[in-house]
């Protein structure tokens, strides 16, 4: 066999992280915490839209960005509940949001162009920007601020070569929900430096108690510069129909359809009637799930409280908790396999997503049931205490 592309072998390592050894071990006693899957069983009438679609013959070929009434009531969702303009001619349905993230990395990225994440980040952003011909610039953000959006630390990252800022907002994995004083500090590098914003908004729906999500593109000046990206996997627990959409500026879609429509072609057809469906639900259900993942973080963060050596910052949003591990004086990662190995649980090292992550374990609490969250917290606890 001749050798692979360089755009493969070139590429971070980085994938699965702990779900990746915890399949390998075969282990069936594994608690998993370690895996952004949501706990729910998707909605009925998502399903029965879906079943109606089939049973209906609607299981051709349909139109490239989209069937027209899920767009349309995409552009009706981001006007209502994401101050954003947008036509249904602006928005393109993808394959879950990473393939929405590909598209639009694929679209904009040339060799050698530099791309700024925050870190911790989402590793798989890495991986796509690399497969692009791009340059990962991580600009870490400090625990002890919260890791809060620093501008400064951003702007001295710009270089000639910058071109874009991938946002993650609600941010996995620290649980961060960013304020409008923090979007506004960046909006106002992006504008000054003429750089394009990838948003990924997957978990918008998911925020607690004060904290108010807010699109960066729905800021002035940063529509006609954001690639805004939405799944419907996690808020309505659709993450095995990999099914999301973006959001772009009208001169870009027709740049990220080349890009779908050499990859995909499209969407699943009757899938897009179901997620039609989910947009049109009972609000009400969408409330009870987020309810239900409200629950499990006062569970989680509360429990892990009260672990001598842990401490852990209530998450504003998302499915995760990132504790403080660093007083138990193990890096992140050999306790995160300790923890397997010796407990049973899985959970992510917080190095995983960058050095900025280091000391830190990340914990999904939407994946289990309250018991199974119990059990795991049972065998952190303990694993601790024979800790010293």
């Amino acid at each position: 066999m001749k050798q692979l592309a360089r755009r493969i072998t070139g590429t971070s390592k980085k994938s699965f992280g702990m779900y990746a050894r915890a399949a390998a071990s075969g282990r069936e006693d594994l608690i998993h915490m370690e895996l952004g899957k949501p706990f729910a069983d998707t909605p009925q009438h998502i399903k029965d839209a879906t079943i109606a679609a089939i049973e209906d013959g609607k299981v051709h070929y349909s139109d490239l960005p989209g069937i027209l009434p899920l767009r349309e009531a995409i552009a009706q969702k981001l006007a209502r509940q994401n101050g954003m303009e947008v036509s249904p001619d602006e928005v393109v349905v993808t394959n879950g949001l990473t393939h929405g993230s590909y598209a639009a990395l694929m679209a904009f990225i040339d060799d050698g162009d530099e791309v700024i994440l925050l870190e911790p980040y989402y590793p798989q952003h890495i991986g796509k920007i690399e497969l692009a011909g791009g340059v990962p610039v991580p600009v870490p953000l400090d625990a002890a601020n919260d890791y809060a959006i620093d501008a400064a630390r951003i702007e001295a990252s710009v270089t000639p070569r910058t071109k874009m800022i991938v946002l993650i907002n609600p941010c996995n994995p620290t649980g961060r929900v960013y304020s409008r004083e923090e979007l506004t500090a960046l909006a106002d590098i992006a504008i000054r430096h003429d750089l394009i914003v990838v948003s990924d908004e997957v978990y918008e729906e998911i925020v607690y108690d004060e904290a108010r999500h807010i699109s960066i593109a729905s800021l002035p000046g940063m529509a006609e510069r954001t690639v805004t990206l939405f799944a419907f996997t996690k808020s309505y627990a659709m993450d095995g129909w990999r099914i999301g959409y973006l959001a772009a500026p009208a001169a870009a879609v027709g740049a990220i359809l080349k890009i779908t429509a050499n990859d995909v072609t499209h969407v699943n057809t009757f899938i897009q009637e179901g997620a039609l469906a989910a947009l049109s639900g009972d609000p009400a259900i969408l409330a009870d799930l987020i309810a239900d993942d409200r629950a499990k973080r006062d569970r989680v963060v509360t429990r892990l409280n009260q672990i001598s050596g842990i401490t852990c910052p209530w998450p504003q949003g998302t499915i995760y908790a990132f504790p403080d591990i660093s007083a138990l004086g193990l890096p992140a990662q050999t306790l995160a396999e300790r923890l397997m190995d010796e407990a049973g649980v899985v959970t992510e090292a917080g190095s995983f997503y960058g050095a900025a992550g280091e000391g830190r374990l990340r914990v999904c609490f939407g994946s289990l049931s309250l018991d199974e969250i119990d059990t795991a917290l049972d065998r952190m606890t303990a694993f601790v205490r024979q800790l010293g």
